[in-house]
């Protein structure tokens, strides 16, 4: 029969089926023999076939459907393999934070770019507005004109006070929402507003570093209360760094969305708009048309050799 994969909890994943049940699974034992590079070849979001096995009393996933996306990074302890993080998704949610714990551009960026290559659409709330200084203030309203300008939707929310919680409620209808971020940028105080009966785990703020502690383990997907059917959201573990995986030199500009726009007139089509002559990038970021911190961001990733260059220090 064919289920829906709502949770992850490394060997067992814990499928809903068509008519409304749970049940716990695990892979058929060939599964895994199908060259798919990944830590977790069946992923939160994924549609299966199951079956019950009544010698062993347990589910097995017999087969994974075509998926029309997913989100994927590096997996930190296997260089050469992908972690996916969520599949078949409708949109992204990165939960950032200027301070406690501080969210870099780089880190945006880098989540920006793999969303590009797999057209899932970002949105950035920027979280705990409630606690930052005038000067804080002043930093984060000139990280949301930046992304702004570029193109991404940015909202100003704190999970606290509630502001901005019901216009976030307002773009999950009818969708499938993977929320993504550092640990202890506040996602699942935040996914706390729109479950109901469902409490996920919050941790205050390692003060030794001004990082989140570990909250979500596994990712997992919840229905959203008191909206329409086929409306989840997905909750995954927090991020430190988010290395690229699977992404050519030759397509990274694209995946920067003002990048690529001012590459078209560039004079050489394979420019990689890092010295040659008649660069129309280059140009436009001498002329401050494109953000250093968003140019650095493409220079970086297009020396990306090892994820560990550019994951936080903690």
């Amino acid at each position: 029969m064919k289920a829906l994969v709502i949770k992850n909890t490394g060997s067992w994943y814990v499928v809903k089926t068509d008519d409304g049940k749970t049940m716990e699974c695990k892979i058929k034992g060939n599964f895994r023999l199908r060259g798919i590079r990944s830590t977790n070849p069946i992923a939160v979001g994924d549609y299966v076939d199951v079956r019950f096995d009544e010698q062993q009393q347990v589910g097995l996933i017999t087969e994974i459907y075509d998926r029309k996306n997913y989100i994927i990074r590096k997996s930190i302890n296997l260089s050469k393999q992908s972690h996916i993080i969520a599949a078949n998704v409708d949109q992204a949610f990165l939960v950032v934070t200027i301070s406690h714990p501080a969210t870099s551009t780089t880190f945006v960026d880098r989540f920006l770019a793999s969303a590009e290559a797999y057209r899932i659409p970002v949105i950035l709330l920027f979280n705990k507005g409630d606690i930052l200084t005038d000067e804080e203030t002043h930093l984060q309203q000139m990280m949301m004109t930046l992304y702004e300008t570029i193109g991404y939707k940015c909202m100003a929310v704190s999970a606290a006070t509630g502001e901005g919680i019901d216009a976030v409620r307002a773009l999950l209808e009818g969708k499938v929402s993977v929320f993504s971020g550092h640990s202890g940028v506040g996602k699942s105080t935040l996914l706390n507003h729109f479950i109901d009966g469902r409490v996920l785990k919050t941790a205050e703020i390692s003060e030794a570093h001004d990082a989140g502690m570990h909250t979500t383990t596994f990712s997992e997907m919840i229905e959203v209360a008191n909206a329409t059917n086929n409306t989840y959201v997905i909750d995954t573990p927090g991020i430190k760094g988010f290395g690229t995986f699977d992404m050519e030199k030759e397509e990274l500009t694209s995946y920067f969305k003002e990048i690529f726009h001012y590459s078209k007139d560039c004079r050489f089509s394979n420019c990689t708009h890092t010295h040659e002559p008649g660069c129309a990038v280059l140009k436009a970021l001498e002329d401050h048309l494109i953000a250093q911190s968003r140019y650095n961001s493409y220079l970086s990733m297009l020396d990306d050799k090892d994820e560990d260059r550019y994951r936080a220090s903690y």
